[in-house]
């Protein structure tokens, strides 16, 4: 079965949108034929085509670098290190043998792991962290944050605004500011990109 894409215009009619469909309706269907059919709106490619672009600029600067060692892990060896440094003269030495000791248990956990690198999760975890996300409660008690299906079809130009200026930002703060100097030479080359595609 084909899919044929319409246009509706101000008067309330459906106009073909490309010449495939214009043939179907000239060729197929006599005037006075009624149609039956499943309508859905298509996704906004111009929508879609830059957030991807975005998308796509991120995912290619970024390199995994390890993960071994968990935020959470992190932050209580810096809590313990400031902790000790109330009761010594030099917590810079502290910091630093922190910092070695956390590099240390980084590489032998490595060891076992090999990074690769998923296009699908790189997506999913930017759009939750630009705020795009439901938190559902699990068996144990914690909280699982699940990024939301973002669906172009149905967004407005501020709709997308606000999902592109949060995922810039993410890609910005994580990725993309060891790589350009501001956000607007981001845009640029999410731009140029856009004039290759």
């Amino acid at each position: 079965m084909a899919q044929h894409s319409f246009i509706k215009m101000p008067n309330d009619t459906l106009v073909p949108a490309n010449p495939v469909t214009r043939d179907f309706l000239h060729s197929k269907i006599k005037c006075g034929d009624v149609l039956s059919a499943n309508f859905k709106k298509a996704r906004n490619p111009r929508f879609h085509r830059k957030y991807f672009a975005l998308l796509n600029l991120g995912y290619e600067y970024w390199e995994p670098v390890g993960g071994t060692i968990s935020p959470e892990e992190k932050e209580l060896v810096r809590g313990y290190i400031t902790f000790l440094s109330c009761y010594t003269d030099n917590a810079d030495a502290l910091l630093s043998a922190s910092d070695i000791y956390l590099e240390e248990v980084a590489q032998n956990r490595a060891q076992n792991i090999s990074a690769t690198k998923s296009f699908d999760a790189f997506r999913y975890w930017v759009v939750e962290q630009a705020g795009y996300y439901d938190t559902f409660e699990m068996p144990d008690g914690s909280l699982r944050r699940v990024a939301k299906s973002i669906s172009f079809a149905n967004m407005d130009d501020l709709a997308f605004s606000e999902l592109y200026k949060a995922t810039l930002d993410v890609l910005w703060n994580f990725i993309l500011r060891q790589q350009f100097p501001t956000q607007k030479a981001v845009e640029n080359t999410v731009s140029q990109l856009l004039s290759f595609t």
